[in-house]
């Protein structure tokens, strides 16, 4: 997923457990492998989700149906889904799942098949509250639940204005003629969606039937679909078992165009043509790249749809499907990257995801190192580098700003319950993961050895939900040289350091070979950075029209971190550069505006307004 930009609030460095009914089985268990813990073969504590009210380690998920009807005048979903369950442990009366004050519960009832019962038995239950993110639907199951014995629970249930369902309309779209709905489950949000275990340790198959009015297209992360005209109908299966923040549905005035022999670009029609042309046959290129590197790709279909400005994250790397915001065309080598980094969850993130929000650098870190492995692939090292370098300054910039001992620049973040886990994604999720990845690979001694390993890894935990030590369990038994060489005690550079230590990255990979790219950006802001405006004459070998994106924002984030400079730096740096930055993409004239706000430059804050003016008459978050 494309960072949320959040502040982190109420994190602590440790964490109260819930109470634990009976001997649950540890997510990633395999008997193939070492068990879980503190190193190879050493037994660990059962998982403990606190973001999640529900008794999920109680019951099996074999799979969920949802059958809903769209009420674009209403803004409401309505329907029901069914669960069916397999209870695991003895003496479970109840069934807890996670809900939201925002759905209201119509009824539910059970079924258990293999007790000859014909009909659905009613059941009675109970909402409590839980944080301010969710609440608990409480169930009351019949007698002859037994363990080991499916049973199907139906919920019938209408949406109101929940967190995860966003009614647009249709003056909020991009085309301005129809309404349009999406939802977004990361990373509690579904619960506002469906009741469910949501908890990224939870995976299942789904299917799900959606009705909608004329002249609207369903879309949703699902393997296959299927659309019945005449009763306006859609029908969707997902074959893998996934998570249920993944579970996403987009439904409005969408096209779509077939850009390779596995992905097609879904978007409003306005729209469609820039983004097909975007994007070309550039997502089946890339996808054969990480297949070289990461084994197959394992969903199928890779599908992309735009969605309006109101998407309230760059993208959203849900299976066979992904969600990203139409404003990011502007930039070609945005998009590139953060298609890139979508398809990389395919691999890290989707087949084998976090099993506790509280270890999300497991999916964004190894999403990142992924991406830029595609990208160095792809477009070589020094692109790699440059971006690289822009989001490493970005997690120094963070760093000074929260002070080293900020528990939130831990890999595992503890927090108690009630925290939204949502509040965790930040850069060091991103790139401090992406350093310790990096890390693991540099121990390995050679980069396409470790792509092996990731492979394999792949392969291992596929459509698992796994913790930190089963990823550095796999490694040193892979690598048993570096078990015997103790390399996760090295002093300094200790495994354990990197997971619970707060501040920087103990460890940060070479950026050298970018330096073809990124030294003449450091060697214009060495000239911009004294107390005096530089001499024009000197200027003139640095060509910015001839830069690339990613060449001028490294400037700019380089000279925002001198701000504030005299007035006539400021006003020479206007002079040379202005007319060029306004005439380029978001990303650059958003950089060189928080310049002229961070160094109160008056003659170009009229800009200032007319671009908040701009985007938000159209939308869009700035």
């Amino acid at each position: 997923m494309a960072e949320l930009h959040q502040t982190p609030t109420a994190l602590c460095c440790c964490r109260k457990s819930l109470p634990v009914s009976g001997a649950p089985r540890c997510v990633g268990d395999s008997g193939s492998r070492p068990s879980a813990g503190p190193g190879p073969g050493t037994p660990r504590c059962p998982l403990v989700d606190v973001a999640s009210a529900s008794n999920f380690r109680c019951f099996q998920l074999r799979h969920l149906h949802l059958d809903l009807r769209l009420n674009f005048a209403m803004k409401e979903m309505s329907g029901w889904m069914v669960l069916d369950l397999v209870p695991v442990q003895p003496g479970v009366q109840t069934l807890v799942l996670d809900s939201h004050p925002s759905l209201l519960i119509q009824s539910i009832d059970c079924k258990v098949p293999a007790s000859g019962q014909e009909e659905p038995v009613s059941l009675t239950y109970r909402v409590d509250p839980f944080t301010d993110y969710g609440s608990s639907l409480n169930i009351t199951l019949p007698s002859a639940v037994k363990p080991g014995r499916l049973i199907q629970i139906t919920v019938r249930y209408t949406t109101t204005d929940g967190p995860a369902i966003w009614w647009l309309d249709s003056e909020l779209t991009c085309g301005q003629s129809r309404p349009l709905v999406f939802t977004q489950g990361h990373s509690v949000c579904n619960r506002s969606f469906f009741p469910c275990f949501d908890t990224p340790a939870v995976k299942s198959t789904y299917t799900a039937t959606v009705r909608v009015p004329d002249g609207v297209t369903v879309l949703m992360s699902a393997s296959r679909s299927s659309f019945s005209k005449e009763d306006r109908v859609f029908q969707f299966s997902m074959e893998f078992p996934v998570p249920s923040y993944l579970v996403a549905l987009v439904a409005g005035e969408l096209q779509h165009v077939d850009v390779g022999p596995r992905s097609r670009v879904w978007a409003e029609p306005c729209l469609l043509s820039c983004a097909v042309k975007k994007l070309g046959g550039s997502v089946e290129r890339w996808l054969d790249v990480a297949e070289e590197l990461f084994g197959p790709y394992l969903w199928g279909r890779c599908d992309i749809v735009f969605l309006p400005p109101s998407f309230p994250i760059v993208a959203m790397e849900n299976p066979c499907l992904t969600f990203i915001i139409a404003s990011i065309l502007e930039s070609n080598e945005f998009l590139l990257i953060d298609v890139v980094h979508e398809i990389a969850h395919g691999w890290f993130g989707n087949a084998v995801t976090n099993a506790t929000w509280e270890e999300m650098w497991l999916s964004e870190g190894l999403a990142t190192y992924a991406q830029r492995r595609i990208t160095t692939e792809a477009y070589g090292e020094a692109f790699t580098c440059l971006e690289t370098a822009i989001r490493l300054d970005a997690l120094h910039r963070q760093l000074r700003l929260l002070g080293d001992n900020n528990p939130v620049s831990k890999l595992q973040v503890k927090f108690e319950p009630g925290v939204n886990p949502s509040s965790l994604m930040n850069l060091f999720t991103y790139e401090k993961g992406f350093c310790f990845v990096a890390y693991l690979s540099e121990l390995s001694g050679d980069v396409r050895r470790f792509d092996c390993f990731l492979r394999d890894y792949i392969c291992e935990f596929k459509f698992k939900s796994v913790v930190a030590q089963d990823l550095i369990d796999y490694f040193l038994t892979y690598f048993p040289e570096l078990m015997d060489a103790a390399v996760s005690q090295r002093e300094g550079l200790e495994f354990e350091r990197w997971l619970s230590g707060s501040g920087p990255p103990l460890f940060e990979p070479d950026l050298s070979a970018g330096g073809a790219l990124t030294r003449p950006v450091q060697d214009l802001c060495d000239l911009w950075r004294s107390r005096e405006a530089p001499d024009l004459k000197t200027l003139e070998s640095f060509d910015l029209s001839a830069w690339s994106t990613f060449q001028i924002v490294l400037f700019l984030d380089r000279m925002l971190d001198l701000s504030p400079l005299p007035q006539d730096v400021m006003a020479s740096l206007s002079g040379c550069y202005s007319s060029l930055f306004d005439g380029l993409n978001a990303e650059v004239q958003i950089r060189w505006l928080q310049m002229v706000v961070r160094n109160s430059f008056y003659p170009e804050l009229p800009r200032v307004r007319a671009f908040l003016h701009k985007h938000d008459v159209h939308g869009a978050a700035v």
